[in-house]
């Protein structure tokens, strides 16, 4: 699975879809014609991120399937273990995943 950290995103969600849709969106799609499954590594936001970057991995799934697209949000161990999580979950497409800070296991 290809790992790609989006960094760098303007805080206004509006201007964050734009950069990521100008700019990172290539990297994506190179990546996936690859014929790598992806994961998009995202800073943590808030709520009003939420939409642009479910429409984002939902359309490259889509766009791309067979292949797995899937996002995550957060940082630290947390992203290690739900790309360990996704790289053994198959079925798992087109999903955006906000991690907690303690991670994306409950305790």
């Amino acid at each position: 699975m290809k790992r790609i950290a989006v960094d760098d995103l303007p805080e206004d969600p509006l201007s964050a879809a734009s950069v990521f849709h100008q700019h990172w969106l290539p990297y994506a799609e190179d990546a996936l014609a690859g014929g790598d499954d992806l994961l998009l590594v995202f800073a943590p936001a808030d709520h009003t991120h939420r939409a642009w970057r479910i429409a984002a991995v939902a359309g490259l799934a889509r766009k791309h399937a067979p292949l797995r697209v899937n996002a995550v949000a957060g940082q630290g161990d947390a992203i290690a273990e739900a790309e360990r999580y996704l790289a053994a979950a198959p079925g798992v497409t087109g999903q955006y995943l906000p991690l907690g800070e303690e991670g994306s296991r409950r305790r």
